[in-house]
């Protein structure tokens, strides 16, 4: 997991020529002229899903995937993520691989994203986005890019 602001990508350019993209990506792109949807980046080996959503009080299944990298980053609002290793997940509620996504229960740890804020969630990472951080829901907008690994 990376867990930083925009203002130091630059350090995390040599872990990956696709992640590099993707981080450019969010540091350059003038999201208020992006609608929400699918904007490719590489194809499909670095794209971002761009979304608008009511943050939620809780997430008590945490995602994983296999073949892609994510990079949660917040445009408007802000939000909990809660992080924790693969192997600390106790069960896998529902497995969709031809989505590249696997449900999980299991314990988290919290990080706050938005302003400015990102966190990049490898296939060894699972991860429960979109939880409000005072318990009640408000308004988000999200930019998520997917980095094929």
């Amino acid at each position: 997991m990376i867990y930083d602001t925009l203002a130091h990508k630059d350090q995390y350019r040599t872990l990956s020529p696709r992640l590099a993209k993707a981080l450019d990506f969010l540091a350059q792109t003038d999201f208020s002229a992006l609608p929400d949807g699918r904007c490719d980046i590489d194809g499909d080996e670095v794209f971002a899903n761009v979304m608008t959503y009511e943050t939620k009080t809780a997430n008590e299944t945490p995602e994983s995937h296999r073949r892609y990298m994510d990079i949660q980053y917040l445009i408007e609002g802000e939000e909990l993520v809660g992080v924790g290793a693969l192997e600390r997940m106790t069960e896998v509620v529902e497995a969709r691989p031809e989505g590249d996504i696997w449900l999980h229960r299991g314990p988290v740890d919290y990080v706050t994203i938005g302003q400015g804020r990102f966190v990049a969630v490898w296939p060894g990472d699972a991860h429960a986005p979109g939880i409000a951080p005072d318990g009640v829901p408000k308004h988000a907008r999200k930019c998520v890019v997917k980095v094929l690994v």
